[in-house]
């Protein structure tokens, strides 16, 4: 096995958000509130002793838990972990994801394998606190478009359903044609049957979404310990009620946000905007967002209303049918939680970096944000014929187009590089400029039209020279072609395209060891894997 490690920005596929945050550059820091480093959570534990997540938080928690494993064969690790959390020394280190077919995009087993990762590192810094990594379930989600469907090996794996509502709530019914055509993608070898094992018991054998997802992971992670979290629960909303109820009469997050987003979008792309009430309305079959109108609550396409002490008689009375957005939902998390970090993909660490001054308002601790993995598999082949190719692990990532350009160059019996040609063109237009400035200005328009002209025309020839190229080192530009979309479909990483199942049809169960071994949360690199 190889392994190399580059920065993120080397990739192309990380924002200037991500690279500032990981740079920790002077801009963004007034946005987080610690830096990912074992020396910063232990000023994170303190914080969060210091906020009084009573005895009764815990309980309630652990209750919850038990109430959801109660079905569910659990790894005594697990068990222990979900024990633990009633003790006060108990700390989480939580990652969220939708409820995809199948886990969806191979970054969700990257998200997991980070949490888990973490709190062994914070295990071994800190013996005297227990850490337990807690996989949130975005049950209440609504976008089933988006969950709907993984990729297999190039072909889309899709489960059609007509329900509406929290997706956690969906019945599995229809998962059984799914099942056979995916079955007849996989084979007949021992993973491939394993592989067929896992989907099948997880769909087949469970009557909800939430209650397949749950099992899936806990049959991919339990052994490590991983604790599974449905926080649509009515005891946990109980506790989340009086920051719903201040919502509801306050707008607060919305106030709060906003201003953050006004600063935070001098100098990034703002990923979520707040509305005036970041909550939704959930019932069976719905989850349309609560808006208030003439000091009228209603629910969006809907007949359904209140006045104001109608919502709130109604939030106290049923917590479970009032849902936190993509605004509120990590403030939720850290209000039922003793979460010490939140591991996420650049999207969500992106959005979380707008929260910083709503999290103060309400006075909970801001969570340590921490970049999940991310890698790149390799096949031992696709590595051998990189280096027949002469590509680098790093040029890999250039865009295609640049990515051909250089090893035409590179391959080329002439070298052309009209690099010397351009700057004397700039040099004589300069001086052309300076003399029109002294004897009329209405030339300079004219002067700076022809020098465009000039270095277009240069360009131009440049282009056709490669294309020319290209044309000659034919053999070498389709192989390079051919492997790059190999190994980056859609020229896209493919942890955002490639499902889990692929990888563990050839490697089993050891691939997930493989990842966790060589996976390291703090060391904010990407990975590449020879394997």
């Amino acid at each position: 096995m190889k392994i190399t490690n580059i920065q993120y920005k080397n990739t192309g596929f990380f924002s200037k958000t991500m690279e500032d945050y990981l740079n920790a550059d002077e801009k963004i820091q007034s946005f987080y509130n610690r830096f990912p480093s074992l020396r910063n959570f232990e000023k994170q534990i303190e914080e969060k002793k210091a906020s009084h997540f009573t005895s009764s938080q815990r309980q309630r928690l652990v209750k919850v838990l038990q109430e959801q494993y109660s079905d569910v064969k659990t790894s005594s690790l697990t068990q222990k972990n979900i024990e633990s959390l009633a003790e006060e020394n108990t700390f989480t280190i939580t990652t969220g994801h939708q409820l995809n077919l199948f886990t969806g995009p191979l970054y969700f087993l990257y998200k997991i394998i980070s949490a888990i990762n973490m709190c062994e590192h914070l295990a071994m810094q800190y013996p005297n606190e227990n850490f337990v990594p807690i996989y949130w379930m975005a049950t209440e989600d609504h976008d089933f478009e988006e969950i709907n469907y993984f990729n297999y090996k190039g072909k889309k794996v899709q489960w059609n359903s007509n329900q509406t509502g929290a997706v956690g709530r969906f019945s599995t019914e229809g998962l059984q044609e799914v099942f056979e055509v995916f079955s007849e993608h996989l084979g007949n070898s021992t993973n491939a049957k394993e592989i067929k094992n896992i989907f099948e018991k997880g769909y087949l054998q469970h009557n909800t979404l939430a209650d397949a997802t749950r099992y899936i992971a806990n049959e991919l992670f339990g052994d490590y310990g991983l604790v599974i979290l449905d926080a649509d629960s009515k005891t946990l909303k109980r506790q989340f009620t009086p920051y719903v109820e201040y919502e509801l009469l306050n707008q607060l997050s919305y106030k709060e946000v906003s201003k953050t987003i006004s600063e935070f979008g001098e100098h990034y792309n703002v990923q979520v905007n707040p509305r005036e009430i970041n909550l939704f309305y959930i019932t069976e079959g719905m989850r349309e967002r609560i808006v208030l109108e003439n000091g009228v609550y209603k629910v969006l396409n809907t007949s359904i209303s209140w006045t104001k002490d109608e919502i709130l008689d109604h939030l106290h009375k049923q917590p479970e049918c009032f849902s936190p957005n993509v605004i509120m939902r990590p403030l939720y998390q850290e209000v039922i939680l003793p979460n010490l970090c939140y591991i996420g993909g650049g999207g969500e660490l992106a959005y979380w970096l707008e929260l910083k001054s709503y999290f103060d308002k309400v006075n909970i601790p801001f969570p340590i944000l921490l970049l999940r993995n991310s890698a790149q598999i390799l096949s031992e082949k696709q590595q051998k014929k990189l280096e027949k190719l002469g590509v680098s692990v790093e040029e890999l990532f250039l865009k295609q187009n640049d990515l051909l350009a250089k090893k035409v160059l590179n391959n080329s019996n002439v070298k052309i590089d009209f690099s010397q040609q351009k700057d004397f063109l700039q040099k004589q237009f300069d001086d052309l400029r300076e003399l029109a400035t002294k004897t009329d200005e209405s030339f300079v328009g004219a002067v700076n039209a022809q020098e465009q002209k000039q270095l277009k025309g240069l360009e131009n020839l440049e282009k056709r020279w490669l294309r020319a190229e290209k044309r000659r080192q034919k053999d070498m530009v389709e192989r390079i072609t051919l492997l790059q979309n190999e190994i980056l479909p859609n020229q896209s990483l493919e942890e955002r395209q490639r499902n889990f199942s692929e990888f563990y049809l050839e490697y089993g169960s050891d691939f997930i060891q493989i990842l966790k071994d060589n996976l390291h949360p703090l060391q904010l690199e990407f990975t590449i894997l020879t394997l």
